[in-house]
């Protein structure tokens, strides 16, 4: 198992940039695919980004073109560069770890985004 700690969130004006920062313990974060989620205020927690152990990347559509999610294996961290944010974009991010099949199963505690307008 791994456990997840996020960190980068803040307060931001819209079109501003922020980079959120997944940090996992443990020796085996390569072998993990991981993922970033969000919830809003009022609303269910949904899928943002996700970037497997390979290194193959995939979006949900509100952040394509805007958001960037990367890994670095060395460091045991992951990434989500959030550029152009939007009110909208307001929520708490919460990076997960998969491995193999398996869904995401380990969770972090979050951080707080809020994007003013």
């Amino acid at each position: 198992q791994v456990q997840l700690v996020e960190s980068g969130g803040g307060l931001v004006q819209a079109g501003d940039s922020l980079r959120l920062s997944c940090t996992a313990s443990g020796r085996t974060f390569s072998i993990y695919h991981m993922g970033w989620f969000r919830q809003a205020p009022g609303k269910e927690r949904e899928f943002v980004a996700k970037i497997w152990s390979t290194g193959q990347t995939y979006y949900a559509d509100s952040a394509k073109g805007r958001f960037t999610i990367s890994r670095d294996n060395a460091k045991g961290t992951m990434y989500l560069q959030m550029d152009s944010l939007k009110p909208e974009d307001t929520a708490v991010y919460s990076c997960a770890a998969q491995r193999g099949s398996a869904g995401f199963n380990q969770w972090g505690q979050g951080t707080q985004v809020t994007v003013s307008s």
